[in-house]
């Protein structure tokens, strides 16, 4: 499995808000990343509405 194609400032910002490793997150599936940034995103956007 070939790396993510993102930016290393887009990595590093991913990793901190996903709370992974850098190197965890380079590697991990796509489908795998775009689920998590789903959930980020709906955690994100509750919380704004209270």
């Amino acid at each position: 499995m070939r790396p993510l194609q993102i930016s290393a400032d887009t990595a590093v910002k991913l990793a901190e808000k996903l709370n992974v490793p850098l190197e965890q997150l380079m590697h991990m599936p796509q489908h795998i990343l775009m689920q998590k940034l789903a959930e980020l995103a709906k955690d994100e956007s509750k919380g704004g509405n209270e």
